[in-house]
C-alpha cells in the first residue's frame, strides 16, 4: 500500500506556493492527491472565517480549467505521475472518503483562521493531519493574481508557474471573446 498525502485548495489559479506545498506533502508520501475545493459553483457556501471564498469573482476558473492548470504545472515539474487530482466539495464531508481515502495524510499550511478551520474539519472527518505555519507576510495571494488578470496587465505572469501562463492567456482571450460575442 502506498503512502498518500493530500493538499486541498481552490487553486484559483495555481501559483508557486501551491507547488511548494505539494513538494512538502510528497516528502513523506509515494503519491499526492490534490483535492480541488469549490468544484461545483452551486454548492458554494458562505464561511465566516473566509468572507470571499464563496463569491463568483473569487472562483473564476472551472474545475476542469483548474485541473488542466495543475496538471500542466505538475508535468513541468516532473510530478504529474505521482499525483491524482480530484474534486473535493467541502460542503459534503460524507463524500470525502470517496475522493480522498481516510488513510491519506492531509497537509495544511495555515495562514489564516480559514485554513485552521479547514484543518479542523479534516481532522474531525478522521484524516491524519500535518499542520504547517504559514507566514502571512510572505503569502502569495491568488486574489492579487486574479485582480492582475482582470486588469489585463502583464505583471501577473511572474506570479504563476511559467508553464501555465500560456493557458491563462488563452482562457482570458476566450472569456473576452465570449463577452464581446454575448453583447
Amino acid at each position: 500500500m502506498d503512502r498518500l498525502s493530500c493538499v486541498t485548495g481552490r487553486y484559483q489559479p495555481v501559483h508557486e506556493q501551491h507547488l511548494e506545498l505539494f513538494e512538502i506533502a510528497l516528502r513523506d508520501a509515494d503519491h499526492l492527491i490534490i483535492a480541488i475545493t469549490n468544484p461545483d459553483p452551486v454548492a458554494r457556501q458562505e464561511e465566516s472565517t473566509s468572507a470571499h471564498r464563496h463569491l463568483a469573482e473569487a472562483n473564476p476558473f472551472t474545475y476542469f480549467e483548474r485541473a488542466r492548470l495543475l496538471y500542466t504545472a505538475l508535468a513541468d515539474r516532473g510530478r504529474a505521475e505521482q499525483t491524482t487530482i480530484v474534486p473535493f466539495d467541502l460542503t459534503r464531508p460524507e463524500c470525502w472518503p470517496h475522493y480522498v481515502p481516510l488513510r491519506a495524510r492531509q497537509v495544511v499550511r495555515a495562514y489564516s483562521d480559514w485554513e485552521r478551520h479547514k484543518a479542523g474539519l479534516l481532522a474531525d472527518a478522521g484524516y491524519r493531519l500535518t499542520m504547517l505555519d504559514g507566514d502571512p507576510a510572505t503569502k502569495v495571494s491568488a486574489t492579487d493574481i486574479r485582480a492582475r488578470l482582470a486588469g489585463k496587465t502583464a505583471t501577473w505572469t511572474d506570479m504563476v508557474p511559467a508553464s501555465i501562463a500560456p493557458i491563462l492567456t488563452e482562457l482570458l482571450k476566450e472569456r473576452a471573446a465570449a463577452r464581446i460575442g454575448g453583447r
